[in-house]
């Protein structure tokens, strides 16, 4: 279900946006300035030390800009596959995340895949840079699945 009214399109816009130097209230604003229709929360654990950004106030204050919240943990990052990403592995921490996409956590990829076809849909995690996230994982593997599908760095 799109968030204002949207119509189904047959190309949809996949975003992905860290919140790392961002307040709740700025991301809220950007997403629904950018159209968001629904926002994919890919922390595995969606708590924060920045007030509202954990999940159920991040939740409730993305519903009053009219912009859906899920939260999909299939979608983190492991714990032990973190470091990878900040300490100069991210070839390693690309690939064992890559691995995780298609196996235990597939169904839940291809679910935002499929969304992101027809609705703007937002991918969120920490970190600002996607180049060291596993949110570039993700794109890219959006990207093969779905190339017509168009991708935005917020």
């Amino acid at each position: 279900m799109a968030g204002r009214g949207t119509s189904k399109r047959s190309t949809g816009i996949l975003y992905s946006v860290g919140y790392e130097g961002r307040t709740a209230d700025q991301l809220a604003e950007l997403l629904a300035m950018m159209r968001v229709d629904v926002l994919v929360d890919v922390r595995l654990t969606p708590l924060s030390r920045k007030p509202g950004l954990s999940k159920r106030k991040l939740a409730e204050l993305l519903e009053a800009h009219g912009i859906e919240y899920v939260h999909e943990p299939l979608l983190g990052n492991l714990r032990d596959n973190r470091d990878g990403f900040h300490n100069g592995h991210l070839k390693e921490a690309k690939e064992r995340f890559a691995e995780r996409l298609s196996n235990g956590s597939r169904d839940a990829f291809l679910a935002l895949v499929e969304r992101a076809r027809s609705e703007n849909v937002a991918m969120l995690c920490v970190e600002a840079e996607q180049e060291r996230c596993h949110r570039q994982v993700i794109a890219e593997a959006a990207e093969a699945e779905a190339p017509r599908l168009v991708q935005i760095q917020l």
